[in-house]
């Protein structure tokens, strides 16, 4: 079970964004980035990326307008990719910092995640909160995905790719464990991309992402990452 890291200094108010101006994604700036701070903001439907270069402070806080998510049960899934899925093998919380360093790599073009996001984070899944998907070439760690689980709620944040089709066999993945029969669940990828548009990804209102939202809390976390 994940551990209280006890009641934020910062309150995030679901209400007040809601009334936020329609396609304004960026709702504040400042704060910190300490785990009750992180899961207060999470649960009002907000998450932390820097506005300085590549992720650097001064810290924001987004809630994109409309906001992307995979309905879950509407994962697309293609012949290829489910023929690409049975060349790797998948693991949960395995290595989390291999993943979260996979995502972070500086070579990459936007990247955001800067030391202090991996702390926080880092510190988030000791305390049981923040989990990763990791696919496996052999020994070699291909691809994944790593994001926040609050009851129903799922919020990807970032995936990588070292080997092709490694970051879409990673979101099949966890889809699969978000995918229990449950309904109500919700799978939250922020912003919609070509690669998770071709994934079954769709885009939310801001109204409509918070009314998800509201109803996905009050549901138990799923088998493996409660």
């Amino acid at each position: 079970m994940p551990r209280d890291p006890g009641p934020s200094a910062y309150r995030f108010d679901a209400d007040r964004l809601g009334q936020a101006a329609p396609g304004e994604d960026l709702v504040g700036v400042g704060a910190d980035l300490e785990p009750a701070t992180l899961l207060a903001a999470y649960r009002a439907g907000v998450f932390p990326m820097g506005l300085g270069r590549n992720g650097r402070r001064p810290l924001g806080w987004w809630s994109p307008d409309p906001r992307g998510v995979i309905p879950v049960g509407g994962l697309h899934v293609s012949r290829s990719l489910r023929r690409s899925a049975r060349r790797f093998r998948v693991s949960v919380d395995a290595d989390f910092r291999g993943v979260l360093a996979g995502c972070g790599d500086g070579s990459r073009p936007g990247r955001w995640i800067t030391p202090a996001i991996a702390a926080a984070y880092t510190r988030l899944h000791e305390l049981g909160w923040a989990h990763s998907v990791e696919v496996w070439a052999g020994d070699e760690l291909a691809g994944g995905v790593y994001g926040v689980a609050i009851g129903g709620l799922f919020a990807g944040e970032s995936m990588f790719h070292r080997r092709t089709d490694a970051s879409k066999v990673a979101v099949l993945a966890l889809h699969e464990l978000l995918d229990d029969g449950v309904p109500g669940r919700l799978f939250d990828v922020q912003w919609v991309t070509p690669h998770l548009a071709s994934l079954g990804a769709r885009e939310l209102s801001r109204a409509d992402y918070l009314r998800a939202l509201s109803a996905a809390l009050t549901l138990p976390a799923p088998a493996g990452l409660g």
